[in-house]
């Protein structure tokens, strides 16, 4: 009779698999059931791990919290599925970006994300900042890659490509975001109508002067 094999430690990959699956779970229990109707046993169960494994992760939902829900609100609206970073001219360009951005942040799983968070604000205040957690890091540094590679071609004007960024962000996604958070979407043309004025008006910022 064959005996199985003992199990050693986790590989790498599989510590990583787990660790995503932990991530995942918390943040859609946090965001469905709010901080006080998420148990750590519900999480657990979810991610399709023992309740052992959880909590030598996280001692407690507090500690939890703070690890998945910084970092999910930095991440959006990119976390998941890579978005396509565009080429041809710069008007087209961040017209393409502006919609795909647009389209992440009102997503109903990105809504209910802000409001948990508005809801917890005084949580998330008391939190030590997460490492490369900054709110529309991800975000920005997408956009100040697009804006490097046009100004170095010499397509545009830009001082500092990181408040050229978060401006852009602001401008295209704003509007949207708040409307979406009321529980007010807007229909895909009014939304591409809104982004095509954006660059428009951002576009006359930075285009070469003469």
């Amino acid at each position: 009779m064959s005996q199985q094999p003992l199990r050693g430690r986790p590989t790498r990959a599989e510590s990583e698999a787990i660790e995503r699956r932990l991530r995942e779970a918390a943040v859609d229990a946090f965001v469905t059931n709010g901080f006080d109707g998420t148990t750590m046993e519900a999480v657990a169960a979810a991610a399709g791990v023992t309740k052992r494994t959880l909590y030598a992760k996280y001692p407690d939902k507090q500690t939890l919290f703070a690890a998945v829900i910084p970092r999910a609100l930095a991440e959006m609206p990119f976390s998941g599925a890579a978005i396509d970073i565009p080429d041809g001219d710069i008007a087209t360009a961040l017209r393409c970006l502006g919609r795909q951005i647009v389209a992440r942040l009102v997503e109903p799983q990105a809504v209910r994300l802000r409001r948990l968070a508005m809801l917890e604000a005084h949580r998330i205040a008391a939190f030590d900042q997460v490492q490369g957690a900054d709110l529309w890091s991800t975000s920005l540094r997408s956009v100040v890659g697009l804006l490097a590679v046009h100004a170095e071609a010499g397509e545009i004007v830009v001082d500092d490509f990181e408040v050229a960024a978060d401006l852009f962000i602001a401008m295209a996604a704003g509007s949207p975001t708040i409307w979406a958070d009321f529980g007010v979407f807007r229909s895909p043309a009014e939304e591409e109508r809104h982004v095509d004025h954006a660059v428009d008006f951002f576009l006359s910022g930075i285009l070469p002067r003469g």
